[in-house]
């Protein structure tokens, strides 16, 4: 069963895509985050940078956003031919100070801002339209030859001149009239965002993306949802009266839950979200994966673990790589993983195996919607692919770095932890005249001195003659030390037995 539960809260709405019950989406809108994705800016551009081919456009985001040259070339240039554009430089085709039309195509991340271009599209239920383009595409999840080519001719039929579109894959079995009243209400949404653009002064918003919700009724409503299950009354009525527009036997299947009750943990998402993000996935066969994301690229480790197989090594090892091909491909999409993806599979020695475990990751990738390429293996026998970066992964938006570790994963060790008292005492040997220090440990690290460090106090009193004490501190971070009193062996005595009593 396919299920959309819709989760609204106060400041943040969630919405779950649940595939035979395992969660194949998650989507989260925060009041203060919301998409940007999508919405059309008039900007003005601030910098040119001719080194990089490309320029800094002001469209009112804390971040100027980036554009590239391959973004920047106006329509009307590109009919020079190819030779032609090739030869275009950034500072050719945007100047400093322009007012330009621009559309965020990825949004900003980290210290990057928004990526856009001058390409604009705009999205229905059925198409795509590009109001620069004259090209028709066809959804290639729509596989009849038969069908493809009567979209393609329909949709010539009914677009204004100079404009063209992609015909998603819910418009497979549609009547010209749904298909037209698809297009005309994008174009008319086009042709006032437009309007707007010349009245408007940069930096303004010209157009927006839908909201969570209403994208949601737009891009996955469909036959093969079975339910869909909101815990807002207000929101329930909205989702009931799209889906009425979209086709009537949908509304049915939409349920009102409760609000008083937490959706999530009731039909168990909550659990679902909580796999998601470990950085190990364990298989049904007893194998796991390991997934690591990194700014530059995702790699991602398959082991055996307690597998054991069935005839022979071989055998063993492909049925492995295809399971673990599978729950990849879900993976990437549940994370919205994007960009160069590297993935070890267990080494096979036939190629025949090799090319079986690639087609097995490219069909389960079929049902991802964000497009992806898959490379093939390289000589190092790991496999190489790529997905188009859309919006922000699922780990950036539910975790933050770690304060420990700022995000390195690993902390200091205790060897580290007593490193560090040394030099502290050395250097107050060589700079002063104390006779005594007062540190404060994690017990954790306390605990390994005494059982690894035997005398460590008394080694180095012997050799730089101050009085060592290790005190505990469970506020501590683990690989903090923290120098809390240092003078003359009674003035540190008096504190000691002050702050941690006269028998410390």
């Amino acid at each position: 069963m396919n299920k959309i539960i819709v989760d609204i809260g106060i400041k943040e709405n969630r919405i779950a895509i649940i595939e035979n019950d395992e969660l194949a989406e998650l989507y989260v809108e925060r009041e203060d985050d919301k998409k940007l994705s999508g919405n059309i800016y008039k900007g003005r551009v601030v910098n040119v940078l001719p080194g990089m081919e490309a320029a800094f456009v002001d469209i009112g985001l804390q971040k100027n956003a980036f554009l590239y040259l391959k973004d920047a070339i106006p329509v009307e240039l590109l009919k020079m031919g190819k030779k032609k554009v090739e030869e275009l430089s950034i500072a050719d085709v945007v100047k400093r100070g322009e007012e330009i039309v621009v559309q965020i195509v990825k949004e900003p991340f980290e210290s990057k801002g928004a990526r856009i271009t001058r390409y604009l599209s705009v999205p229905g239920r059925y198409v795509v339209l590009m109001p620069f383009n004259s090209y028709i595409g066809v959804s290639r999840k729509i596989s009849s030859d038969e069908e493809r080519s009567r979209l393609k001719h329909l949709a010539e039929e009914i677009l204004p001149k100079g404009m063209g579109c992609i015909i998603r894959t819910a418009s497979g079995g549609i009547s010209k009239e749904d298909l037209e009243s698809d297009i005309n209400f994008l174009v008319n949404t086009f042709e006032k965002l437009n309007t707007e653009s010349k009245l408007k002064r940069p930096p303004s918003l010209l157009y927006r993306e839908l909201d969570i919700i209403q994208r949601m009724a737009r891009d996955y409503i469909d036959s093969s949802v079975d339910k869909i299950v909101v815990n807002d009354k207000d929101k329930y009525e909205e989702i009931k009266e799209i889906t009425r527009l979209i086709s009537p036997e949908y509304e049915q299947k939409v349920e009102y839950f409760d609000e008083s009750h937490d959706i999530f943990g009731f039909l168990g998402v909550e659990k679902m979200i909580r796999n998601a993000i470990n950085r190990v996935v364990r298989l049904e066969n007893g194998g796991y994966i390991v997934i690591d994301e990194t700014e530059a690229l995702t790699s991602i480790d398959v082991n055996t673990g307690k597998f054991i197989g069935g005839r022979d090594l071989d055998d063993t090892v492909v049925q492995m790589n295809i399971e673990a091909a599978v729950e990849i491909a879900k993976q990437i999409r549940l994370r919205n993983i994007g960009g160069i993806i590297i993935i070890d599979f267990i080494d096979m020695k036939d190629k025949r195996n090799e090319e079986s475990v690639i087609r097995a990751l490219e069909e389960a990738l079929k049902k991802d919607r964000t497009k992806t390429n898959v490379l093939g293996m390289t000589r190092l026998g790991l496999v190489e692919m790529t997905r188009k970066k859309s919006s922000s992964r699922l780990t950036s938006r539910l975790l933050r770095n770690c304060p420990y570790c700022d995000g390195n994963g690993k902390i200091n060790s205790e060897e580290v932890v007593v490193t560090n008292i040394q030099n502290e005492v050395k250097r107050a040997y060589r700079n002063t005249n104390v006779e005594a220090i007062v540190f404060e440990i994690n017990p954790l690290v306390n605990e390994y001195i005494k059982e690894k460090k035997h005398d460590f106090e008394g080694v180095l009193k012997e050799n730089f003659n101050i009085e060592i004490t290790l005190k505990e501190n469970r506020d501590i971070f683990f690989d903090e030390l923290k120098v809390v009193r240092m003078g003359s062996l009674d003035f540190v005595n008096a504190f000691i037995a002050e702050k941690y009593g006269s028998n410390s």
